[in-house]
């Protein structure tokens, strides 16, 4: 307390004793005993009700100590089981677990990862994928700023994510990995990679790459096969050394059949290699009659047509073809979607031909586009723009209901140019983004989809597409999130197919260490998402005939499901809504293929790369023993004692309240008790 604080409350003090010495000492008619007991009472009473008034702070300071943190990363992928390490690492778990000693230096967490990092339940050592960087970077947040080494058990392959030696430079703990398998390098061929497309046109050549990696000293050669059903379709002689010890082989296979063409690429095992399984991959390929064409119409060079290109065209379903206004007419009965870049009055003869034709067109709209003329040449929107120009951002419609449409992050997006202007769709049209100008809603749609008569059409008003796509990899490292958001309104557009209650979105085919995702929409008899119907899908293995119901969960604007938990196989699926007739049937296989059996060995090199850019130190399971003593030993992972000062104010105080009620209860008391009231 302040000095200030304490005058205060000898002042409290002496007007208390004053009013009490006044009240019952100064010509009181009761008797000196009762005079005594009423002038404590209100002494008290009064100096406690004016110690409330002047509300003093006291500070309490209480000290606690804080054990370091100890996280125990325990790697919970196939590839321990195969390294057969399983029996090791539980073994450890349970010797960390029963240790008293570490326990008490420690507070030690347990977590497992593969795909992802999880509190450590139960180990399976069954997840198909391993990413040791997103582990480490989710430990890294988790402990920020705390004393917190950190246990990694794994054999150090990775499948997944950043290479996690790069991904520690700023990791802030040390880092002691123990290392599960051994260094010994065994004789070994294996596929190391295997790229082809996943779609091929009829008639046509679909190229195929493999990379080959051999593992010895002794030179070899060996044939690398590829197989469909009971016929060898190439075969090609390959030889390797100690020092050449890579291959790549390209080459183009036949596309023959329309449908899912499965193939298998196998590199003759040696008699001595020791893992057999990484000697052999399935892929797939499926063969389409005829691809999407959309032809892109400009009369200017602009990034976003580049941007453009490569998201419609990472599909390989679909070509893309750009023409200037006067080339574009000739070419319409050749494309299923028009895309009109910027229209001015020089697109009219263009505008004729499609409203002849009837064909579906996607506008995209900017500063150079003419309005006055494009409010003239169609009825579907119009906007009364001016000669300035706006930046505009995007606001995801989360009711928008027309296919599928996942949130991709559009809020941090940059902005969009645009004419200065409300846009207004004329006919029925559901809007994917709204338009928001410095953070606040311009009630005007960005992008739009709209259906009349048969015909789809979409608008989008803004340029610089292109930047949308570029910050799209920088959040995540690639495109595929902004090509596939386009990819479907691209879909959408160039489909003629009839809209149903309930539509089906999924693949032909997955490799079984991919997500295995099926979407579904449902509608009401008005064609509006229904987010409350129960929809479940019934997936049937054609060659056991085993059967298994999931039901698809909503994610705002779809219905999904993850199928991970099937094997391999070929299946039959069929999508209902519960108390409607209205269902959906397909197909898809899915193709066996376990990168974690790839591995012979475990990578000691880079583990003990990490361990030493960590300040830490790499062990090997035998050497178990000795990574607890060097955990135990090690004067940095000491208990921290911390002190925490709290403030607290009088007027906080309940029991001071209490004390005030009781004296005037009491003095009330002993005055009727005595007959004075």
């Amino acid at each position: 307390m302040t000095a200030e604080t304490v005058l205060y409350i000898i002042v409290a003090a002496v007007v208390a004793f004053a009013v009490a010495v006044f009240m019952y000492g100064y010509k009181a008619k009761e008797s000196v005993r009762l005079r005594w007991i009423f002038g404590i009472l209100r002494f008290f009473s009064l100096f406690a009700l004016l110690l409330l008034i002047i509300n003093p702070k006291f500070r309490s300071e209480t000290y606690t100590v804080q054990k370091p943190k100890l996280p125990v990363l325990i790697d919970n992928s196939s590839s321990i089981a195969e390294l057969e390490q399983d029996g090791n690492v539980t073994e450890f778990v349970e010797m960390l677990k029963n240790n008293s000693e570490l326990n008490d230096k420690f507070d030690i967490t347990y977590f497992s990862f593969g795909k992802g990092l999880t509190n450590n339940d139960s180990l399976s050592f069954s997840e198909k994928n391993t990413n040791i960087d997103k582990a480490l970077s989710s430990i890294k947040s988790v402990f920020k700023n705390e004393i917190a080494p950190t246990v990694l058990l794994t054999d150090g392959n990775q499948t997944l994510g950043n290479d996690y030696e790069f991904g520690v430079s700023d990791f802030g703990n040390s880092i002691y990995p123990l290392i599960l398998g051994d260094s010994t390098k065994y004789t070994d061929l294996k596929i190391e990679q295997l790229n082809t497309n996943r779609y091929a046109f009829l008639k046509n050549q679909f190229p195929v790459e493999a990379i080959l990696v051999y593992s010895g000293t002794a030179p070899v050669s060996a044939q690398f096969l590829i197989s469909q059903g009971g016929s060898t379709v190439y075969r090609e002689s390959v030889s390797f050394t100690e020092l050449d010890n890579t291959r790549t082989l390209s080459f183009t296979l036949p596309a023959n059949s329309v449908g899912l063409q499965r193939y298998q690429a196998q590199i003759v095992p040696l008699q001595e290699e020791k893992n057999k399984s990484n000697n052999t991959k399935q892929f797939a390929v499926e063969v389409i009659d005829q691809a999407t064409n959309v032809l892109v119409v400009s009369k200017i060079i602009h990034p976003d047509l580049g941007a453009l290109r490569k998201s419609i065209s990472s599909n390989e379903q679909r070509t893309v073809r750009f023409a200037k206004p006067s080339e574009a007419v000739s070419l319409l009965n050749d494309h299923q979607l028009v895309v009109l870049y910027q229209p001015d009055g020089t697109f009219a003869s263009l505008y004729e031909e499609i409203e002849k034709l009837k064909k579906n067109t996607f506008t995209i709209t900017g500063t150079q586009t003419n309005w006055d003329y494009l409010n003239t040449v169609q009825q579907n929107f119009e906007k009364e723009a001016s000669f300035q120009s706006e930046f505009a951002t995007g606001v995801l419609n989360r009711n928008y209901g027309t296919f599928a449409v996942e949130d991709i992050g559009f809020d941090g997006f940059p902005p969009l140019k645009t004419a200065f202007g409300t846009l207004e769709v004329l006919i029925p049209h559901e809007t994917i983004l709204e338009q928001a100008i410095d953070g606040f809603s311009s009630d005007s749609p960005m992008l739009a989809t709209m259906e009349l008569n048969g015909v789809r059409n979409a608008i989008w008003d803004g340029e610089d597409l292109w930047r949308w796509r570029a910050q799209t990899y920088l959040e995540t490292g690639d495109f595929s999130a902004f090509d596939e958001f386009t990819g479907k309104l691209v879909q959408y557009l160039a489909s003629t197919k009839r809209r149903s209650r309930l539509e089906v979105v999924g693949e032909t085919f997955y490799y079984n260490n991919e997500p295995i995702k099926i979407t579904a929409q449902y509608f009401d008899s008005n064609y509006v998402f229904d987010p409350r119907a129960s929809v479940t899908i019934s997936v049937v293995n054609t060659e056991t005939n085993e059967q298994r119901t999931f039901p698809m969960l909503l994610r705002s604007n779809f219905y999904e499901v993850d199928l991970n938990s099937l094997p391999a196989g070929n299946y039959q699926y069929t999508v209902s809504v519960r108390d409607e007739v209205v269902t959906r049937s397909g197909s898809f296989t899915i193709l066996e293929f376990n990168v974690e059996q790839q591995f012979l060995n475990a990578d000691v090199t880079k583990l003990k790369r990490l361990a030493t850019n960590t300040n830490g130190t790499a062990f090997f399971v035998s050497e178990r023993e000795n990574l607890i003593n060097a955990l135990l030993e090690d004067q940095r992972f000491v208990a921290v004692q911390k002190s925490e000062q709290k403030v607290v104010p009088l007027i906080d105080w309940k029991y001071l309240l209490g004390l005030i009620a009781l004296l005037l209860s009491l003095e009330w008391f002993t005055r009727k008790y005595n007959g004075l009231i």
